[in-house]
C-alpha cells in the first residue's frame, strides 16, 4: 500500500474541542545525522529532511509550515509522524518538533496524510487520516493549543476523534479511506471536504459536508469518481481563475473560476488532473474531460517522478503554489546506506493556461534569490550533430534556461501511428537522430559522455500537424544498473511554427527538474551518476539531429545551497 505525502492548505470557520497536547517524539529532528556533507546525491536547495525517510504547506502569520511524513527511526516507510519544518520564503527551511504523531486510539497505529484548513478568526485545523486498533482508516482532527503562535509549535487532537469512519452503513472499504482534503465554505455556510476512496476498481472522491468541522455527514454521491482507475490518495480540489496567473481562495467560485480535481493514483503512482466546471448548488462536478478515454490524454503534473503532490493558496502573494514529492529511483539497500530517502519538488506557482485546456507550472520566484554567476549566450546556430559545453556554472547544482528555433520543420520526422509519448521517448532517446531532434540539454555528464541524462524536444508530423515530444532519458545516466534509470516524455502543447522551444532544468545532485514550453510540461527525474559527480560533472548543450537549429538564448546560473533544517 502506497501512503501519501502530508499537504496543508488554506481557508477559514470556527473548531471548539479539547485534547491532551502530545509529550513523546519531542527529539527527532534533533537526531544526529549519520550522513556526510560531501554526499554526491544529498540535494543543496530541494527540501529534504536531515537524514531517514520522507514522503503540505501553508502560510501562517506571515510564515510557511511544510508539514511532511516522516519516519525517525529509518530510511523507509513505517514509523510515520507529521514533521513540521516553517519558511520566511518557501525555499530556506528550519525545523521545529514534530506536529502530529500517534498518542490516542484513533491514530495508534499511524498517522497518514490530510489537510489544513483556516477556519473562522484566522485559526488553523487539521484533518488527517489515523489508524485505529482494528486497522481502520479514520479521519482526525487535531487544531493548534495556541494559535497566537506564529510557529505552531503545539498541537491539541479532538476529543470527538474520530470524526470520519468506515462502516457497513457508508459502505466504505476500511483499507481504502484516507487523504481529506482542505476544506471550502459553500454557499449554505457548511465545510465541505473530500476523502480519497475506490469501490473495487472505482476510484473516487467522496464528498463530506459540515455546520461546525467536527460533526461530518457523507454526501450521497461522491464528488467525481472514474472506473478502472484504482484507489485515489491524496485528493485535491481548488479553483484557478479563467484568465490570468493570480490564484484565489479555496472557497471562490464564480463565472470567471474553473475547478482542477486532481488525484494521485495508487495503481499508476501518477498524479493526474481534470478541469471543469464545480456548480456550489448541487456540489456536483463537471469535468472537461475526465480520468477515462485513451491514456494519451489524461493530464499530469509530472511526467516523471512526482507523487502525492498538493496546493495551497498563498495569501500573501495571491498565487496557487504546488508542492509534490519525488521519491528515490536507487534500491532500498542505497537508501539505507546513505541514510536518506525521498526529497520534495521545488515549490511551484500554478494557474490556468489561456487555452483553459491545462494547468501552467513555474518554479516559484524565490528559488531565483540563490542564482549566482550568471551565463548568457548570445543566439547562435547548433549545428546537426553538435554539443556545446556550458562553463562558468557548477554543473550539478545550477538553474539553465534555454530556447530553440526551428526553421527547417519539413524535415520533421512523420509519425505515422498515435505512440504512448513515453514509450516514444524510450524508443527514440537521444541517440536515435532523425530530421529534427533531439536537441536540448545533457546534464549530469561524464568527460568522454560515459554518462548523461539528456532532457530534449524532437520535432514529428502527425495528421498533418507538428507535434512536438518533450524527454527526459536517463537511460545513461549511471554505470549503476541497480538503479530506476527509465526515460520520461510527454507531448508538449507548442506550435513550433510561430513559438520557440523553450527548456529549464534546475539541477541539484540527484534531481533534474524540467520545464518545457514555460510550464506547460514538467518532468522530474532522480539520477544517480557513478563518474559525473560533483566537479567532474559536466553540462551541454546539443543536437544530434540532421538540421540545424538555432539557440536563440540561454541564460544559466550556479545556484547556492538553501539552509534547510
Amino acid at each position: 500500500m502506497t501512503i501519501s505525502t502530508i499537504w496543508l492548505l488554506v481557508l477559514f470557520c470556527v473548531v471548539n474541542g479539547s485534547g491532551a497536547t502530545h509529550h513523546v517524539y519531542r527529539n527527532l529532528h534533533t537526531l544526529s545525522s549519520d550522513y556526510s556533507s560531501n554526499q554526491p546525491y544529498r540535494t543543496a536547495y530541494h527540501f529534504q529532511p536531515p537524514k531517514n525517510w520522507i514522503n503540505g504547506p501553508m502560510r501562517y502569520k506571515g510564515l510557511y509550515h511544510l508539514f511532511y511524513q516522516y519516519n525517525p527511526k529509518g530510511a523507509k516507510w513505517g514509523n510515520i509522524v507529521w514533521a513540521h519544518s516553517v519558511s520566511k520564503d518557501l525555499i530556506n527551511w528550519a525545523p521545529l518538533d514534530p506536529a502530529i504523531f500517534p498518542s490516542e486510539p484513533s491514530d495508534i497505529n499511524g498517522c497518514w496524510s490530510g489537510s489544513a484548513t483556516l477556519l473562522h478568526g484566522n485559526k488553523p485545523a487539521i484533518l488527517y487520516t489515523g489508524i485505529d486498533p482494528m486497522n481502520r482508516q479514520v479521519q482526525n482532527l487535531a487544531y493548534p493549543k495556541n494559535s497566537s503562535d506564529p510557529f505552531l509549535r503545539e498541537w491539541v487532537k479532538s476529543p470527538k476523534n474520530p470524526l470520519m469512519a468506515p462502516n457497513s452503513a457508508n459502505k466504505i472499504n476500511s483499507s481504502s479511506f484516507r487523504d481529506p482534503t482542505t476544506a471550502w465554505l459553500g454557499k449554505d455556510g457548511h465545510w465541505r471536504v473530500l476523502v480519497g476512496s475506490k469501490r473495487g476498481t472505482e476510484g473516487m472522491a467522496i464528498l463530506y459536508r459540515s455546520k461546525d468541522f467536527v460533526n461530518w455527514a457523507q454526501a450521497q454521491h461522491p464528488l467525481h469518481s472514474a472506473q478502472g482507475t484504482g484507489m485515489w490518495e491524496c485528493p485535491d480540489f481548488f479553483p484557478v481563475l479563467s484568465r490570468g496567473t493570480l490564484g484565489i481562495d479555496t472557497s471562490m467560485n464564480g463565472d470567471d473560476v474553473r475547478h482542477v480535481l486532481k488525484a494521485s493514483m495508487d495503481d499508476k503512482k501518477h498524479d493526474y488532473y481534470v478541469i471543469g466546471t464545480y456548480n456550489a448548488d448541487n456540489d456536483t462536478f463537471i469535468p472537461g474531460n475526465g480520468f477515462k478515454g485513451n491514456n494519451e490524454f489524461l493530464l499530469r503534473y509530472d511526467y516523471g517522478k512526482y507523487y502525492a503532490s498538493k496546493t495551497f493558496f498563498d495569501d500573501g502573494k495571491k498565487r496557487r503554489v504546488l508542492l509534490g514529492w519525488v521519491n528515490e529511483s536507487s534500491s532500498e539497500a542505497h537508501d539505507m546506506k546513505k541514510g536518506w530517502s525521498g526529497i520534495h519538488g521545488i515549490p511551484r506557482a500554478i494557474w490556468l493556461d489561456k487555452s483553459g485546456k491545462q494547468l501552467v507550472q513555474w518554479p516559484v520566484v524565490e528559488i531565483e534569490k540563490l542564482r549566482a554567476n550568471p551565463v548568457k549566450w548570445p543566439p547562435k546556430v547548433l549545428k546537426a550533430a553538435k554539443l556545446l559545453q556550458i562553463n562558468g556554472v557548477t554543473p550539478p547544482q545550477a538553474d539553465v534556461e534555454i530556447s530553440f528555433e526551428v526553421n527547417k520543420l519539413e524535415m520533421a520526422e512523420v509519425l505515422e501511428h498515435w505512440t504512448d509519448p513515453q514509450i516514444l521517448c524510450s524508443k527514440k532517446g537521444s541517440g536515435v537522430r532523425s530530421g529534427l531532434g533531439p536537441f536540448g540539454l545533457l546534464v549530469f555528464a561524464s568527460k568522454g559522455l560515459k554518462e548523461f541524462t539528456s532532457v530534449f524536444f524532437r520535432i514529428f508530423t502527425y495528421q498533418h500537424k507538428y507535434l512536438v515530444l518533450f524527454c527526459s532519458d536517463q537511460s545513461r545516466s549511471s554505470l549503476n544498473n541497480d538503479n530506476d534509470k527509465s526515460t520520461y516524455g510527454t507531448f508538449l502543447d507548442v506550435d513550433p511554427l510561430h513559438q520557440k522551444l523553450s527548456l529549464r532544468s534546475l539541477i541539484d545532485h540527484s534531481v533534474v527538474e524540467s520545464f518545457g514550453g514555460e510550464g506547460r510540461a514538467c518532468i522530474t527525474a532522480r539520477v544517480y551518476p557513478t563518474l559525473a559527480i560533483n566537479d567532474e560533472a559536466q553540462l551541454y548543450a546539443f543536437n544530434n539531429g540532421t538540421s540545424e537549429v538555432k539557440i536563440t538564448s540561454l541564460s544559466a546560473w550556479s545556484m547556492k545551497k538553501a539552509h534547510i533544517n
